[in-house]
C-alpha cells in the first residue's frame, strides 16, 4: 500500500485535470484555473512523497507525465481556445456549431481558436521527451508544462480579479492570443536550460536558486495578486538563464 501513496496523489492530479478541462469547455475558465493550480499542488507532492517513502518507480514517473499532459497540457489549450473564442466571436461557441459550419459560410477566422491545440501537442512531445531524456535529472530543457499551464491559466485569474478596460483589450486581443499559443508551443521544447521547481532537500546551498525565486514570488504575488503570475514566469527564465553557470555546479549533470 505505501507504494500506491504516490500514485493516488498523482491520480488526484489527474482527476484535477480532467475537472479543469471540463469546466474549460463549459466556459467556466476561472474554475478551470483553479482546478489546474490544485493539480499542480498535487503534483509537487507526488514526487516529494515518493523520495520521501523511498517507493520512486518507472510507473509513477510515466503515471506522473499521463496526468501532467492532461493537467497542463489538455486543460491549459482548452483555456486558451475559449479565450480565442471570446476573442473572435465575443462569445463562447458550441463545437458542433464551428464544425457543422461550412468554411465558406462562417469564414477561416472561424478555425482560429483551435490554434490553441498546439499547446497539448508541444506538452506531449515535451512530455515523451522529459521521459527518455537522460540530461533532464536534476534540471530541465525547456518551459515545464506546469508553468507554461500557469501562464496560461492566469489570464482568466487576472481578468476575472483585476479587471481594468485596458486589460481586457489586452487579454482578448486576437494577435496576443495567437502570439501566446506560439510562444507557448516553442517554449515547452525549447534548448532552454531552466533549473527544476522541486526541492532536493531544504538547505539553502542547494536550493539557492529556488529559494530567490519563491521569495521574489511572494513579494510579487503579494503586491500584484494573480497579475505577478506572468511575471514570475519571466523571473524564472531570466534567473534560469543568467544563473545557469552557478545553478548547474549546485546540480551536475
Amino acid at each position: 500500500m505505501r507504494a500506491h501513496i504516490p500514485n493516488l496523489i498523482t491520480s488526484a492530479n489527474l482527476i484535477c485535470g480532467v475537472v479543469a478541462a471540463l469546466f474549460a469547455i463549459s466556459g467556466d475558465l476561472v474554475i478551470a484555473a483553479l482546478f489546474m493550480a490544485i493539480g499542480m499542488v498535487f503534483d509537487f507532492f507526488d514526487g516529494l512523497v515518493a523520495r520521501w517513502l523511498k517507493v520512486q518507480g518507472p510507473l509513477g514517473v510515466q503515471l506522473d507525465s499521463m496526468a501532467d499532459l492532461i493537467t497542463f497540457g489538455l486543460a491549459p489549450s482548452l483555456v486558451l481556445m475559449q479565450l480565442m473564442q471570446m476573442s473572435f466571436y465575443g462569445e463562447i461557441k458550441p463545437l458542433t456549431e464551428v464544425f457543422t459550419a461550412r468554411a465558406w459560410q462562417v469564414g477561416l477566422d472561424s478555425y482560429y481558436p483551435f490554434l490553441a491545440l498546439l499547446v497539448v501537442v508541444a506538452s506531449a512531445f515535451r512530455l515523451a521527451k522529459f521521459n527518455i531524456d537522460t540530461r533532464q535529472t536534476t534540471h530541465f530543457i525547456g518551459l515545464p508544462t506546469p508553468a507554461n499551464a500557469m501562464m496560461i491559466a492566469s489570464l482568466p485569474l487576472i481578468f476575472e480579479y483585476h479587471y481594468t478596460p485596458e486589460l481586457e483589450e489586452v487579454v482578448f486581443n486576437k494577435w496576443f492570443l495567437i502570439g501566446l499559443t506560439l510562444f507557448s508551443t516553442y517554449a515547452l521544447n525549447a534548448p532552454w536550460s531552466l533549473f527544476s521547481l522541486k526541492f532536493s532537500s531544504l538547505t539553502w546551498k542547494a536550493n539557492k536558486h529556488l529559494f530567490v525565486l519563491l521569495g521574489a514570488a511572494i513579494v510579487l504575488i503579494s503586491g500584484l495578486g494573480y497579475r505577478a503570475i506572468p511575471l514570475i514566469l519571466l523571473v524564472y527564465i531570466v534567473m534560469s538563464l543568467a544563473w545557469k553557470k552557478q545553478w548547474l555546479q549546485q546540480t551536475p549533470l
